[in-house]
């Protein structure tokens, strides 16, 4: 590799001034990736660099490795040490102006970095159709779309490998969370938006392989026994990997057989990210109702009394006879509030076993006096149960031939009255009644105390529609 880069090209990356470099390249990398031209002016560079130390937000630079403290020097020495790191090319044109260009080797170096910064999922959407649509189309050039698939299957496969780490390396990271807090933010925020919903959820559903992989397999075969297919690829293989004919046959062999392999075994991919995926959600619901139980759960008692026992031992130099003579253990029980509560129990109830003798029923009268007397108490429930529909006749009763009053104005004789006004207030945010609400300031009637508000009857006759419904 490092024939082609230099041993000291991530010298920058690894430098006190690492960050001063990243964001200069980064900046130098946008200016060029925009130019249609072959290069950008040095001079042109230099004034983006020198901008960018004029501004108060840009990353110090260590002194000792720039000796220069205005900010077209540093921004020309920043210049001058990636060139010499092997980032940059500078050139001279016929008009002896100084052209910069990003090394070939530098530029896929920084696309993936950029890519690793801003956290860039695979689509995989996007390489499952191109196989698909590949593999269904003409092949007019058999040699090359044969390749398109191979790297696009390769391209998938290490998609979801790193699928499936991605999920071991949020398991991981669950020990370093200290607080249910910062576990609910890993799993709802981070892992759920980053993985779940990017990744996961349109693997198994939109992009799920298993809608495209028969027919990806079956044309590969049929393909890999047409012998007039065979030739032609192994022909346009050998001219572009500069190889014989019978060589260039080889890789077509290896290329199909690779490609239908990878999708015959990618259910074992598929199947240990389901695993890895529901043990990540396992072990965040764990580790957060561990934290919810807080240290005075059965193991952490156990633990602080062995540890009090031993100390209390070695202070009085004791035996191990001595441990009834320590004074502290018989205020051991303890109750205490449990944040969560457990499935499982360490006490298991004893049930015991008795035989059912059956018994015949005695018959009895219904008293109808008392009968009558549970239909008018349910009645009187009922009578008392807020409807949206009571609500309403009570406010256009409450309202009258006025099309205005404030909640103030209401009876407020007793307990009844006083819950009918908090179903007006909040029935009144519906769209459906007959009525409006406007808050107003607090105050206080018949030792009432609540919000005030403004009760005003619909102009577009809401209520009547309300009442002919509840008719008919």
């Amino acid at each position: 590799m490092f024939h082609v880069i230099p041993g000291n090209f991530f010298v920058p990356l690894s430098s006190p001034n690492r960050i001063v470099y990243w964001e200069c390249i980064s900046r130098l990398f946008s200016i060029m990736e925009h130019q249609l031209s072959f290069g950008v002016e040095r001079e042109v560079l230099a004034d983006e660099l020198e901008f960018y130390f004029n501004q108060e937000n840009a990353a110090q630079l260590v002194e000792e490795e720039f000796q220069a403290y205005d900010s077209r020097s540093r921004a020309n020495g920043i210049l001058r040490r990636l060139e010499y790191y092997g980032w940059i090319e500078v050139e001279t044109d016929k008009s002896y102006v100084q052209r910069v260009n990003f090394k070939e080797y530098a530029v896929k170096v920084i696309k993936t970095l950029l890519d690793i910064a801003d956290g860039k999922q695979i689509e995989y959407q996007g390489y499952i159709y191109t196989i698909y649509s590949l593999v269904t189309g003409t092949m007019d050039k058999p040699g090359i779309v044969l390749m398109q698939i191979w790297e696009n299957t390769d391209l998938l496969i290490t998609g979801l490998k790193n699928l499936n780490s991605n999920i071991k390396h949020y398991i991981d990271e669950l020990t370093k969370h200290s607080t249910v807090a910062e576990i609910m933010d890993a799993l709802f925020n981070d892992y759920i938006t980053n993985i779940v919903d990017k990744a996961y959820h349109r693997l198994l559903t939109s992009d799920n392989v298993s809608k495209f992989r028969p027919e990806i397999i079956s044309r590969l075969e049929e393909k890999s026994h047409e012998e007039a297919f065979l030739e032609e690829a192994a022909r346009e293989i050998a001219s572009i990997r500069e190889v014989s004919v019978e060589e260039g046959r080889e890789l077509i062999y290896r290329y199909l057989h690779e490609i239908i392999e990878a999708f015959r075994g990618m259910d074992d991919i598929l199947q240990e990210i389901n695993q890895k995926n529901t043990q990540y959600q396992r072990a965040a619901i764990g580790r957060a109702k561990f934290l919810l139980a807080g240290n005075e759960d059965v193991r952490g008692q156990l633990k602080e009394i062995l540890m009090g026992i031993n100390e209390e031992i070695n202070r009085e130099n004791m035996d191990l006879g001595g441990i009834y003579r320590i004074d502290f253990l018989d205020d051991l029980v303890q109750i205490y509030q449990c944040s969560i509560l457990e499935q499982s129990s360490l006490y298991l109830a004893v049930e015991g076993k008795r035989e059912f003798t059956p018994a015949s029923l005695d018959e009895k009268e219904l008293d109808e006096e008392l009968r009558r007397e549970k239909m008018r108490r349910m009645a009187e429930k009922i009578q008392k149960v807020v409807s949206v529909e009571k609500i309403q006749d009570y406010v256009d009763q409450q309202l009258g031939n006025v099309d205005e009053m404030n909640a103030s104005q209401l009876p407020l004789a007793n307990e009844d009255d006083f819950i009918k006004l908090i179903y007006t207030r909040l029935y009144g945010q519906r769209k459906n009644m007959g009525y409006t609400i406007e808050t107003m300031e607090e105050r206080e009637a018949n030792g009432y105390r609540f919000k005030d508000f403004r009760i005003r009857r619909r102009e577009n006759g809401i209520s009547g529609g309300i009442a002919s419904k509840r008719e008919g």
